[in-house]
């Protein structure tokens, strides 16, 4: 027979659980923001978190080591209840979004390789162009821009405007 008092009364303030969760959210947004731009590929890094954290705090509830479910689904209300907030405020005000949302960095320009920028985010020489070669481009001489993403993604525009089989854009105009 289960032990209702232990599984719904709360052990821990639950102010404290809230606090705890909030400042473990935003320590590591920040740390995801400003240090671990290029691991997070497409998806974005608040969805990580959130995933990371809720999957974390979750198994902390299962497991018994809060001794109440309460305080184990406010502290996964707490994460979620963050990233509502920024990405609420990111969308309400564009300051805020440029704020948390990394630039466009530059990796090749007009096909010359910005080695500056490539070291700053420790990106090889033999990774630009397996993404190059991704879009089916196998010189950088070939690339007007290819940029590292504010995602983690590399996004490329060829020197010709052509698409990425190499073959020249149709720029008629269809009536």
């Amino acid at each position: 027979m289960p032990d209702w008092r232990t599984l719904f009364v709360p052990e821990h303030s639950l102010l404290e659980i809230a606090l705890r969760g909030s400042i473990m959210y935003l320590v590591l947004f920040l740390v995801m923001r400003f240090v671990m731009q290029r691991q997070a590929g497409a998806v974005s890094l608040a969805d990580l978190l959130v995933i990371v954290l809720i999957a974390d705090v979750s198994q902390n509830a299962f497991s018994n080591e809060y001794k109440s479910l309460t305080e184990g689904v406010l502290l996964v209300l707490t994460i979620v209840g963050w990233n509502y907030a920024i990405d609420w405020l990111a969308f309400r005000f564009p300051a805020f979004e440029r704020l948390i949302t990394p630039k466009r960095l530059p990796l090749v320009v007009d096909g010359r390789v910005c080695w500056r920028n490539m070291r700053r985010q420790m990106i090889t020489h033999a990774e630009l162009m397996s993404q190059l070669r991704q879009q089916g481009i196998d010189d950088p001489a070939l690339v007007r821009v290819a940029s590292l993403e504010g995602d983690g993604s590399i996004s490329v525009i060829r020197r010709d405007g052509g698409d990425p089989d190499g073959k020249p854009e149709d720029r008629r105009v269809v009536a």
